[in-house]
């Protein structure tokens, strides 16, 4: 559990924290396998043993109290007596997990026998769209041939086909076997059968380990519906237009009441991959994708403003659905055209998974986002070319590929399920805002429900001070416990039967956290953690774009940078605060606010804050709203600010870090240059390199070592670039040096972009400084 706070030092009350102008919070990453430091917990069992407060239910931590039959909260001071049962636990003090850290993962009892309560198998649905065209189809087959690669003995397949009808393949006979239901084109959703019925749902859900051959067969059957036939299924004339056949919200909303026969018998969590190629038009759950468009123009309408929230309930509703049948939901979109993720991303987020939108097949990571390649490149030209992996896909890259060993990413990623996250503070103040990829418990307040967690998932709150008082010199420091309650399933082999059990674990994890205060602001100055401002200044953007509009988020962003250095210099520089040209914008009093006018100026430039009319695709938006709201800090920098490094040669790094300019690449003479957005990494040649450096740069060297460890480590697949200068096309590398580039959107390069910026936030201070004068 890693955990990170925007401020180090706590403001000491409700005047400190609104004088230094910063956000008051902190990031957690619950399910990381280690803190922010990278130690990890302290381990053990009995976790229904550890004691609680009676007072605010905290649990039992290293900086309570202990005396030999009671103990003191460190939360609220209460004062708690210990049972018998307890007292014999600490009398041995360093065999406690909870005496020895403050940081525990305890196994919790599972109730009912250990044969009911602890046996579960991983299960697996491929839902896979055939409203689509052959290129679709080929990529997802090479996707999901790969992934039983990944699957663990053990784990049940399912495998489902939607259009204007639901296909349903039973695999576990001689010869793969589909059955259809038909999707009625009206809007209530009901089937004329039901799924069960149509095919019991464990000859559905086969075993991998003996039908791996099969399901490869089926998928092979697997082909697009003509358009004639979803044409006459929507009821349309054959020379009409299409505009039905994706029965999206039908098929899902069937496969949940199809899986929930058997949670918590069969499975304790099934995961779902639903792969589209446009948006649901077909029954119930069909998107209205006529709201995108020129029609804006005409109305006066603000696109940014009617493109961000959902057009209609029944995918967040049936995400409630999807809950409580224990099915978490990944979406694969592969499409160009609008599709209203906005109305689809809550069946993903929601549910735990995950939302991924890839413009096209060409080029599309999907296959490596669900298993990882470990390629070795042979260069064969400057000139783009397609080549085919094992798979078949087109990886749409400069170099064959060649013998590919495969590692698997979401597959085999460890998560968790069930899951429910509680932050505690100590009494002087509390939880204010929180953010992530959660629902609240409807009846608890701060209590937040995960359906499933992996190791990067992150969540976000803010503080504010339950009183006026705040802290003082006479109370104890600041105290944070957060508890995280999850399952997990553990494979474990059974000597007498061929085929693996997977054992479900309850379990505990404790993080308690003692804090200091800032005695001034200078003091809370020295302990800001820029990474973290910027998650929750990301959360905030986001929250304010979805009920305002874009053009609000942007105001908002900018206002709080503007606020946030009058601020700074009425304390720093508060003798010339009325002289335009002595105001600090760059914070040179202060290391650690020196970073926040980049990583402003960059977020405005992001897609995320950038207006519809500038081409920015509402999808694409929603995306990255998803996305990033999951990240934690350092990836999250690294997504809005990429990091640019220079090399003297494949082996040899120059200089670890650039400002995102031309001049900073003209000035370091470095021949090569890398570039990390997280999402997209490029190594970019100057077109002045000596010819004789070798490009791309050989497997083995320090630059290819350093991109395969940030490929392991990332949560997504980042697509990989190599571009020589004055030969390659460069727009793309050229589009991150962001610094040249106006941040009001206009698209034209502009050597005075971040000074410009830096010269408009000067401007609008002083008018500030003038106003509260």
């Amino acid at each position: 559990m890693a955990v990170r706070a925007s401020l180090t030092r706590f403001p000491v009350d409700r005047d400190a924290h609104e004088s230094c102008g910063l956000p008051w919070g902190l990031t957690v990453t619950p399910f990381s396998p280690a803190d922010e430091l990278g130690v990890p917990p302290a381990t053990g069992g009995e976790a229904h043993l550890l004691p609680r407060c009676e007072n605010c239910w905290a649990y039992f931590n290293t900086y309570c109290e202990l005396d030999q039959w009671t103990w003191t909260c460190a939360l609220c001071g209460a004062l708690n007596g210990l049972s018998s049962q307890a007292i014999d636990r600490y009398s041995q003090a360093n065999s406690c997990p909870e005496m020895v850290s403050s940081f525990i993962d305890l196994e919790l009892p599972v109730e009912g026998s250990e044969a009911e309560a602890m046996e579960a198998r991983p299960v697996y649905v491929a839902a896979v769209d055939l409203s689509s065209s052959e290129e679709f189809l080929e990529l997802i087959k090479s996707a999901l041939l790969a992934a039983l690669e990944a699957l663990s003995p053990g784990s049940l397949f399912g495998l489902m086909t939607f259009s204007h009808k639901i296909g349903l393949y039973d695999v576990q006979g001689a010869i793969p076997v589909v059955k259809n239901v038909f999707i009625p084109p009206d809007s209530d959703g009901r089937l004329p059968v039901d799924l069960e019925d149509a095919m019991p749902l464990l000859s559905f859900l086969a075993p991998v380990e003996t039908c791996k051959d099969r399901i490869a067969a089926a998928l092979e059957t697997v082909k697009p519906t003509a358009s004639w036939e979803r044409t006459t299924a929507a009821g349309q004339g054959l020379d009409g237009v299409l505009l039905g056949g994706r029965g999206f919200g039908v098929a899902m909303e069937a496969l949940f009441t199809y899986l929930s026969s058997e949670y918590g018998n069969t499975f304790a969590l099934a995961r779902v991959f639903a792969f589209l190629s446009g948006p649901p038009d077909y029954g119930a759950g069909q998107l209205d994708t006529r709201r995108y468009g020129e029609q804006y123009a005409s109305k006066g309408e603000d696109a940014d403003r009617a493109l961000l929230p959902e057009q209609t309930p029944f995918y967040k509703d049936l995400a409630a659905i999807a809950v409580q049948a224990g099915v978490c939901v990944d979406i694969f979109a592969v499409t160009n055209e609008y599709t209203d993720l906005a109305s689809l991303k809550f069946l993903s987020i929601e549910s735990g998974g995950s939302l991924f939108l890839y413009a096209n097949t060409e080029d599309s990571t999907l296959p490596q986002d669900i298993w990882i390649m470990d390629v070795t490149y042979k260069y064969v030209g400057y000139t783009q070319l397609e080549a085919k992996s094992e798979g078949g896909n087109a990886l749409n890259i400069r170099f064959e590929v060649n013998t590919p060993p495969c590692r698997y990413r979401m597959l085999s990623r460890p998560y968790a399920f069930g899951c429910v996250l509680r932050l505690r503070t100590s009494s002087e103040f509390r939880p204010g805002h929180s953010y992530g990829h959660f629902f609240p418990d409807p009846q608890y307040e701060n209590v937040q429900h995960i359906i499933c967690c992996d190791t990067f998932a992150t969540y976000a709150y803010e503080f504010e001070f339950a009183g006026t008082v705040g802290f003082s010199r006479h109370t104890e420091p600041p105290v944070i416990q957060i508890a995280f309650q999850y399952t997990v399933v553990v494979p474990q082999e059974e000597t007498s039967n061929a085929r693996s059990k997977h054992l479900v674990q309850r379990r505990l994890r404790i993080r308690t956290l003692q804090l200091t205060t800032a005695l001034n602001i200078n003091e809370i100055y020295d302990g800001v953690d820029s990474e973290v401002v910027l998650s929750i200044l990301v959360h905030k953007v986001i929250l304010a774009s979805l009920e305002q509009g874009v053009k609000e988020g942007r105001i908002l962003l900018h206002d709080w940078l503007v606020i946030l250095t009058a601020q700074y210099n009425e304390i720093v520089h508060y003798d010339n605060r009325n002289k335009i040209s002595d105001i600090d914008v760059s914070f040179s009093q202060c290391p650690q606010l020196q970073p926040l006018p980049r990583l402003v100026f960059a977020l405005l430039r992001n897609p995320l804050l950038r207006f519809h009319e500038e081409g920015v695709h509402p999808d694409y938006r929603i995306y990255l709203q998803c996305l990033l709201s999951g990240l934690e800090p350092a990836s999250l920098q690294r997504a809005i600010y990429p990091l640019l490094t220079s090399y003297a040669s494949p082996d040899k790094q120059a200089f670890p870090r650039h400002s995102l300019s031309r001049a900073a690449l003209i000035t370091s003479g470095s021949p090569i240059f890398f570039l990390d957005s997280f999402t997209n990494l490029i190594v970019y040649y100057s077109s002045t390199a000596d010819p004789s450096i070798p490009f791309p740069p050989p497997q083995d060297c320090l630059l290819r070592t350093t991109i395969n460890m940030l490929k392991q480590e990332r949560s997504i697949t980042p697509k990989l670039m190599f571009i020589r200068g004055g030969q390659d096309d460069a727009t793309l590398f050229e589009n991150y040096l962001i610094e040249e580039q106006d941040v009001d959107g206009a698209g034209f390069n502009n050597v005075m972009g971040f000074v410009s910026f830096l010269e408009e936030v000067t401007r609008d201070v002083a008018q500030y400084l003038k106003q509260e004068a």
